[in-house]
């Protein structure tokens, strides 16, 4: 510690009025029912249900990289076959 610094102590008082203070920017209970109000909350499950379905849709339906370039390699394969016979 520095020479001629002060220390503050900390009292009952000040931590008392320091929690004070904290809380009231807190919210309360009519702030988050208002809130809940406000936002559409089925509106919001609807469209996080469309997601999903949109997701597991994608995935059900994808096609491996894999396996459309062993798709590819064969779809040429065979119209080169068939250039060949006409």
């Amino acid at each position: 510690m520095k020479k001629g610094t002060k220390i503050d102590r900390m009292t009952m008082d000040k931590l008392a009025m320091m929690v004070a203070r904290g809380f009231e920017n807190t919210a309360t209970k009519e702030d988050i029912k208002d809130m809940a109000t406000r936002m559409d909350i089925d509106g919001l499950k609807n469209q996080i249900a469309g997601v999903n379905n949109r997701i597991d849709d994608v995935s059900m339906n994808r096609v491996k990289y894999e396996d459309h370039s062993k798709l590819k390699v064969r779809v040429d394969f065979i119209e080169k076959k068939l250039e060949i016979r006409n």
